[in-house]
């Protein structure tokens, strides 16, 4: 799977819902909008996906939800926040590990300019699956 064309899309469509919405909004106004706008460009894209742990030999639903998740591979979490802090970071690479993801974006919309929230992350623990399709 070529995983940047896959962010490609992603990073295009937030673009343009930021551009129509501005900053300001709660976060589910930017998830709905830019589902439509990822749907539009026919990407496989899924709201508020369950995300259970896995600890041992059960599995826990304690509530995670992924904001997006796009082609079963691109975990999107997004956030309208004044800053992104480590804890943000540390949240979108928690769901890359537990659900074995390979790449994560991590969108703030509460920023003049879009490019200027956008944050890109790997998941080192499979990083030589998305390294190869990443060339």
């Amino acid at each position: 799977m070529d995983y940047n064309k896959t962010t490609g899309h992603i990073v295009d469509a937030a673009i343009a819902v930021h551009r129509e919405l501005g900053p300001g909004l709660l976060e589910s106004a930017y998830q709905a909008c830019l589902l439509y706008e990822l749907h539009a460009r026919e990407v496989n894209a899924r709201g508020q996906v369950v995300m259970p742990v896995h600890y041992g030999t059960i599995t826990i639903d304690v509530g995670y939800r992924i904001d997006i998740l796009a082609d079963d591979a691109v975990v999107v979490e997004l956030k309208a926040v004044q800053e992104v802090t480590q804890l943000h970071r540390a949240q979108l690479l928690s769901y890359l590990k537990l659900g074995r993801f390979p790449v994560g974006l991590l969108i703030n919309f509460h920023v003049e300019r879009l490019v200027d929230g956008l944050q890109r992350l790997i998941n080192k623990y499979r990083a030589d699956d998305a390294d190869e399709s990443m060339r």
